[in-house]
């Protein structure tokens, strides 16, 4: 169906903003965006995302904090060695 609306501002910004995040057309956002109003209550389905065992981590994980600031503390000192 064909038909003509009066976008609000405010709307108009979030219909572009949810068009750049998902990559949609005008037409599927604002379509999109009714279904969701419109069906506010009614039963929606729930999407399960599924879980992969990656086995197990090549680094040791609970010394991160002191390997990250390690890796930033040899970066500054090789910054300030190009400074001299």
């Amino acid at each position: 169906m064909r038909t003509t609306l009066t976008i609000e501002p405010d709307v108009r910004l979030l219909i572009e903003r949810r068009m750049k995040e998902r990559g949609l057309t005008f037409k599927d956002a604002v379509n999109g965006a009714l279904r969701n109003g419109l069906t506010e209550g009614e039963e929606r389905t729930v999407y399960r995302t599924p879980v992969f065992d990656m086995g197990e981590p090549s680094v040791p994980l609970d010394k991160a904090l002191r390997l990250a600031g390690e890796l930033e503390d040899e970066e500054l000192r090789r910054r300030m060695a190009v400074r001299k």
